[in-house]
């Protein structure tokens, strides 16, 4: 037997059909559970990676988001070096790994805090690349708090520093996760003017 097929728009508007009568008869609660929670954040987050605002890296290090009123995100030399870190790494890093990145972590710090005492800048590397301290995780949350304060959850979710990666490991048919963090922000978005 031969089945019709059935191509994705037309998928999507006999969705759409079903949905409007659904509503006409007062039954958003059996859409909502036809769709699951699940879902419904990924289009919330979908719907979010429309109204992005581009971030500006100035050649001072100030962080600002034209598309939201060029505002100011707040930020101490300390977590925009763990940022500017992580935005140099689009493919993640694990919090366990951090020392791994420690040079690199030291010129973002020197380049964001230029008047800052060296022992200081390095006992925060210490602690920062330390995975049995939660300096990383206390800087991330400070960062995430500061692009709550200009933006929606959905639309901060791609600023923050966040994320699990899953994988398959070899010849297993379980799926892992690799503790990557990472910042989602479409790269195309990102214009650092200080490189």
């Amino acid at each position: 037997m031969e089945e019709n097929i059935i191509s994705a728009e037309e998928l999507a508007q006999r969705l759409q059909d079903i949905v409007a009568r659904l509503k006409a008869m007062g039954r958003s609660d059996l859409i909502l559970r036809s769709i699951g929670g699940s879902t419904l954040e990924e289009l919330k987050l979908e719907t979010a990676k429309h109204t992005l605002s581009r971030l500006v890296v100035t050649s001072d290090f100030r962080f600002l988001l034209p598309d939201y009123g060029n505002v100011e995100v707040d930020l101490q030399p300390v977590h925009k070096a763990v940022y500017l870190l992580f935005l140099n790494h689009p493919e993640g890093i694990e919090f366990k790994r951090l020392a791994d990145y420690r040079d690199e972590l030291r010129r973002w710090y020197r380049m964001t805090a230029r008047l800052m005492d060296g022992k200081k800048m390095e006992e925060s590397i210490q602690h920062l690349t330390n995975p049995l301290d939660n300096a990383i995780n206390e800087k991330c949350s400070r960062i995430k708090r500061a692009f709550m304060e200009i933006m929606d959850d959905y639309s901060a979710h791609y600023y923050i520093i966040s994320g699990h990666s899953p994988f398959n490991a070899k010849n297993s048919g379980k799926v892992w996760y690799k503790r990557l963090k990472v910042i989602l922000l479409p790269r195309h978005l990102l214009e650092m003017d200080n490189q």
